[in-house]
């Protein structure tokens, strides 16, 4: 369905108009032919989607399945197993004051969308929230990140192969293009990003008062409890941190350890990483399994990140080597970690782990609870109770126990940060919500009701019956 684009994002935001007034009607026979139009495209596609991560920034083929496609193709999946059941009127029961009325909630579209998306995982977080879009029947505008060029092109590819501008579009380009698009007044803004540019996202979205589901990141906390199995905790952490090189917005950020536990954790953690990246003995720079920084600005960040913990006295427990032409930085153990230093003061977003040592819970909890509310929060550990104190205790968008990052491609939980770390959430029927305007419906009947008795003149009777209602009701 190749078409040509109107002139200018304003001129494609109103194009939409019509047909996101007419997707207020839309069936679910259409919401689903659209989703399976789109499944059948990543489908065929597969080998140009995992050649454009790999140009981008050498992202390993199982990697792009895993957490490019799969997230995906399994969310279309989903809605379209669900989707009956959430384009339903839901039903409500009637409290007593109520009687002989009738309730339910409609989720309608909000209408147009913008979707933008970062460069980390530039296929899943752009399509994805398309998925939640077109389920709930709106219309949407994709801006990619410029930094995944490849990628971002394979999207305008996907999409006009598939939708009219005038339903669903793509606008490539700078951070001017999002700036224009943030400008008009959309009915919901999907963003995925920092927390530096979401505030810049709801400030823009504040003055239409467009609704938001910002998708942030920030410091997501590893605490080892002295229960914890540490072997295991070391071999899904390591995946879980270094996956994508660490460029994962709830990669393990840093990881908390009993003092008498660190090196023992440490061993585990360079046995796992020579037995994932470096089975032949010939380097992890040569490792076939290992992405790349997406470039050149954020490998320097990467790299003063590290020169400045290791001049305030951090120490390399693995890797610590960097290749500035390859944009290759070793996956990084360092401890002895300060609060003054950068790693521990902003999200590392690449691969670098620090391993900070504690004495007791009460300490983990208070060195938490002290930094703004993370995306995610994991714990390992085998005392059910300590595991409960800890999520009773502090406050992050989702809780993993005794593993990490899987809670992602959970179809039936809520994903999202909460201050900081995001607002709103998405995946499955939450994702349907996240583009709908659950639309509460009352029906009263016709002529005397419970209210007839409760109108004017209000003489002692009426007085009365309000008395009533209110002490009983």
């Amino acid at each position: 369905m190749l078409s040509t684009l109107p002139s200018s994002p304003s001129d494609l935001f109103a194009s939409q108009l019509p047909t996101a007034l007419a997707w207020r009607k839309s069936t679910l026979q259409e919401r689903k032919e659209r989703l399976i139009k789109l499944l059948n495209w990543i489908n065929s596609h597969q080998e140009a989607i995992r050649e454009a991560l790999w140009l981008d920034f050498n992202k390993p083929a199982p990697e792009v399945d895993l957490n490019e496609i799969f997230p995906v193709t399994a969310e279309i999946k989903y809605c379209l197993k669900n989707l009956v059941t959430w384009m339903k009127p839901q039903s409500q029961p009637t409290p007593l004051p109520m009687f002989g009325t009738s309730a339910s909630v409609v989720a309608e579209p909000k209408g147009r969308a913008l979707l933008i998306s970062p460069w980390n995982f530039p296929f899943n977080l752009a399509i994805g929230p398309l998925v939640a879009a077109l389920a709930a029947g709106c219309t949407a505008i994709l801006k990619p990140s410029e930094h995944a060029p490849h990628t971002a092109q394979l999207v305008q590819d996907l999409v006009s192969e598939l939708f009219a501008p005038h339903e669903v579009a793509v606008c490539l380009g700078e951070k001017e293009v999002a700036s224009e698009l943030l400008s008009l007044p959309f009915d919901h803004i999907f963003f995925t990003g920092s927390p530096t540019i979401g505030k810049i996202v709801m400030r823009a979205a504040a003055q239409h008062l467009s609704s938001v589901t910002l998708e942030l990141g920030g410091k997501s906390p590893v605490i080892l409890d002295t229960s914890a199995d540490l072997k295991d905790a070391a071999e899904k952490l390591i995946w879980g941190k270094f996956v994508n090189c660490g460029q994962t917005c709830i990669a393990p950020d840093y990881i908390l350890v009993p003092e008498d536990k660190k090196e023992i954790f440490i061993g585990h953690a360079c046995e796992v990483l020579t037995r994932y990246y470096d089975t032949n003995g010939k380097g992890i720079m040569q490792s076939q399994d290992y992405a790349r920084l997406i470039n050149a600005r954020h490998f320097e960040r990467i790299r003063e990140l590290l020169e400045d913990a290791l001049q305030k006295g951090a120490q390399v427990e693995a890797g610590g080597e960097l290749d500035e032409a390859s944009r290759y930085v070793a996956p990084t153990l360092i401890s002895a970690i300060r609060e003054d230093m950068l790693v521990f003061k902003e999200e590392i977003f690449g691969p670098i782990l620090p391993i900070v040592t504690y004495s007791h819970l009460n300490d983990a909890l208070a060195l938490i609870q002290s930094q703004p509310k993370p995306l995610a929060l994991y714990f390992f550990g085998k005392d059910e109770m300590q595991a409960k104190r800890v999520m009773t205790e502090t406050s992050s968008g989702n809780v993993v126990i005794n593993d990490c990052v899987l809670h992602f491609l959970h179809s039936e939980l809520p994903f999202g940060g909460v201050n900081n770390s995001g607002i709103g959430k998405s995946h499955g029927k939450y994702g349907f919500l996240a583009f709908s305007n659950e639309k509460g419906v009352l029906k009263q009947r016709i002529g005397f009701n419970n209210v007839t008795l409760l109108r004017p003149p209000y003489g002692i009777r009426v007085k009365k019956l309000i008395a009533t209602m209110m002490k009983w009701f």
